[in-house]
């Protein structure tokens, strides 16, 4: 009789709370991965199965959609749902600091743009390797399109500049 015990195995498993958790926690990370574009889904190298219901959910509605919801947190659980919620959690590390670059961006161009030869002063001695010249050109036609109210085209350039300046 002691020898028939040996040959079961005792699985323990989580308790229905803890699952339910689990599942709410891979609902929210479907939710934000079907908020993504294409492209960065591409970028994260998912299965093709879950890369395509991803796609699928995002043109859906009402009840189609929270049916697809369900089933790509099932396709989500049948892998290890820890990599996916730290996969999450590194692609929204990328996408602030993406956005805080963005941002010191504006505020740069912003600055040059509204105090002139102080805030060309304050950019070259940050980032010495800036074309000055350049930078004066691009402002003064930003200021000057700005006084006329035509489209911010030098603006954008100065933004582009910028954006080759200052090292993400």
């Amino acid at each position: 009789m002691d020898n028939m015990d040996d040959d079961y195995e005792y699985v323990e498993r989580l308790n229905k709370s803890q699952q339910k958790r689990d599942i709410l926690v891979l609902t929210a990370a479907t939710k934000y991965l079907a908020e993504l574009d294409k492209a960065t889904l591409l970028v994260m190298k998912l299965p093709d199965d879950l890369y395509a219901a991803l796609v699928a959910v995002q043109g859906m509605k009402n009840q189609a959609r929270k049916r697809q919801f369900k089933f790509i947190v099932k396709l989500l659980r049948q892998n290890d749902p820890d990599v996916w919620v730290q996969m999450l959690a590194e692609v929204e590390r990328k996408k602030t600091s993406n956005t805080q670059y963005f941002h010191r961006l504006e505020r740069w161009r912003d600055s040059l743009l509204a105090e002139g030869q102080a805030g060309i002063t304050a950019f070259m001695d940050a980032y010495p390797q800036a074309d000055a010249g350049q930078l004066r050109q691009l402002i003064r036609k930003a200021n000057k399109e700005a006084v006329l109210k035509k489209p911010p085209k030098s603006s954008r350039a100065l933004f582009q500049l910028l954006k080759e300046i200052v090292v993400f």
